[in-house]
């Protein structure tokens, strides 16, 4: 197979170098070439295509942002943005997505050991999932990819098939890459009075409250970064913090989340699989679990436990999906009730519900 070549566009030298260092590590990633700036990027461009491009936003001579939208214009490619955590970073991140980024990682650093690992396997892992990502059709190749832990290190499976019916109804959520985008088109499609939504999104820290204000300010239902402690109630949805899990918690009748630390699950953190096996104990036949677009399979596992508890379970199509990974591979275990395009999916949950 091919190896990806990726493109990295830096004004910092030592971000090029510590990005290069890391994508390097991963036998399925060329480094094609680095770039200080779009000029000398577009000059690399003409001499050979990258498959992706990872692209920091403020940069000398000409910003991120603005060699994105020529890079769209011009010459689509699938583009991965480099940013900081800082809240202007944030923003401009959320920007450049709803300009054909494809996902945001955030600019490598220095850290324990574990944590240097974590980042190196999060960064590998969206480059991969950027270059099945083809900006006018969607198509797929199968990636090789490492060992991954499962749920069982945040939340034991349940064993019990007990579980008390409640006449409210709670959604669970998951998606990974192009989910900012089917996330948008399926919040906007619910009313005020909508059933509690508990949503994974896999996205870097910090970026998350972006997303989540930026979506309140479209959608009818509110949109927050979920806190620990919050309620689940009626006419809101929660989004995971990025770098922490969400699990779906009940205490009577009342459901809550609990925003906790713990390692990579499925290779990710927040992971899907930990929020779904939290609401198959919790919450069983009352809940509805969607998966969306991503690459890989988190969530897929938990779903089939959804199912297993009595939920009714919804897979994004491969029409709609960015990646048809995490909902193919839920598919395939048979832990989808139904398949249906991005466009449906809201309407089938008020259904539901």
């Amino acid at each position: 197979m091919d190896k990806i070549k990726v493109l990295i566009v830096d004004d910092s030298a030592i971000v090029r170098q510590t990005l290069a260092d890391i994508l390097s590590s991963d036998p399925a990633i060329e480094v094609l070439a680095t770039a200080s700036d779009p000029f000398v990027a577009a000059s690399r461009i003409q001499e050979e295509i990258p498959d992706v491009i990872t692209l920091d936003i403020e940069m000398p001579r000409m910003d991120g942002i603005t060699f994105l939208q020529k890079i769209m214009s011009q010459h689509p490619i699938p583009v991965v943005i480099c940013s900081s955590l800082s809240e202007r970073g944030s923003a401009s991140g959320l920007k450049a997505m709803e300009l054909g980024a494809v996902d945001i990682i955030t600019k490598p650093k220095m850290g324990t050991k574990q944590f240097f690992e974590e980042s190196r396997i999060h960064i590998c892992d969206v480059v991969k999932a950027a270059a099945l990502v083809n900006i006018r059709k969607y198509v797929s190749r199968k990636i090789e990819v490492e060992p991954k832990l499962s749920a069982d290190v945040i939340i034991a499976k349940n064993t019990s098939k007990a579980m008390l019916q409640t006449t409210e109804k709670v959604v669970v959520v998951g998606a990974s890459t192009g989910g900012t985008e089917a996330l948008r088109i399926f919040l906007e499609a619910f009313p005020l009075d909508s059933p509690g939504i508990v949503i994974v999104q896999h996205m870097p820290e910090n970026f998350t409250t972006a997303f989540a204000n930026r979506l309140n300010s479209i959608c009818r239902l509110t949109v927050k970064e979920a806190e620990d402690g919050d309620t689940v109630i009626r006419g809101r949805a929660l989004i995971a913090p990025g770098n922490h899990h969400l699990l779906l918690k009940r205490s009577g009748a009342r459901y809550y989340v609990e925003v906790k630390d713990g390692p990579l699950v499925s290779r990710h953190r927040p992971s899907v699989d930990v929020l779904f096996r939290s609401a198959a104990r919790y919450a069983g036949k009352n809940s509805v679990g969607v998966i969306m677009t991503g690459m890989g399979d988190d969530g897929a596992k938990g779903m089939l436990e959804l199912k297993e508890a009595g939920a009714y379970t919804i897979a994004q199509d491969k029409n709609t999906c960015v990646v048809f990974g995490m909902p193919q591979e839920a598919i395939k275990l048979g832990a989808a009730d139904k398949i249906l395009p991005l466009q449906n999916i809201a309407g089938s949950v008020l259904n539901i519900c």
